[in-house]
C-alpha cells in the first residue's frame, strides 16, 4: 500500500457519499411528484431511487491506485406507491385515489443524516492523514 493510498480511498468514498446525498436529496424534491415517468402511455408517480455502494478492488501493480468504493448503480425502490385519497386531485382515478411515491421522508432524512455523517468521518480521516505525513516529514529535520 502506497504512502498516498489512503487519500485515494477517502476521496472515493466522499465522491459516493456526495451522489448518495444527491440522490437522496432528488427523492426528497419528488416527495409529491404524481407524474414522474411515462410508462404505456400513462404518468406513473416518482420512484424512490437508491444507490448501491460497491468496494473497489485492490490491485497488486504498481501504477494502478488500490482500494475504494464506489456507487456500482442507482435503483429503483420496488416498494409500492402510497394511495391518498384526494377526489380534487387531476391525477386521481374513478375512485378518488392518486398514486404517490415511494418516498418516505423519515427513511429519506436517516440516510441523508448517514451520508452525511460519512462523508464527514472521510474528511476527519484524510486530515488525520495529512497530519501524520507532516509528522513524518518532521522527523527528518532533528
Amino acid at each position: 500500500m502506497g504512502m498516498f493510498d489512503s487519500f485515494h480511498i477517502s476521496a472515493t468514498a466522499l465522491t459516493s457519499q456526495r451522489l448518495r446525498m444527491d440522490t437522496v436529496s432528488a427523492n426528497i424534491a419528488n416527495a409529491q411528484t404524481t407524474r414522474g415517468k411515462l410508462v404505456d402511455g400513462e404518468w406513473q408517480p416518482y420512484t424512490r431511487k437508491m444507490t448501491v455502494l460497491q468496494e473497489a478492488p485492490f490491485r497488486q501493480q504498481l501504477s494502478a491506485v488500490n482500494g475504494g468504493v464506489h456507487v456500482s448503480q442507482i435503483v429503483e425502490d420496488e416498494s409500492p406507491y402510497k394511495l391518498v385519497y384526494d377526489p380534487n386531485h387531476p391525477d386521481s382515478d374513478d375512485r378518488g385515489y392518486v398514486q404517490m411515491p415511494n418516498v418516505d421522508l423519515l427513511k429519506e432524512m436517516v440516510d441523508l443524516m448517514g451520508a452525511t455523517r460519512s462523508y464527514e468521518a472521510n474528511i476527519a480521516a484524510m486530515n488525520a492523514t495529512k497530519a501524520m505525513l507532516v509528522k513524518a516529514m518532521e522527523i527528518g529535520k532533528g
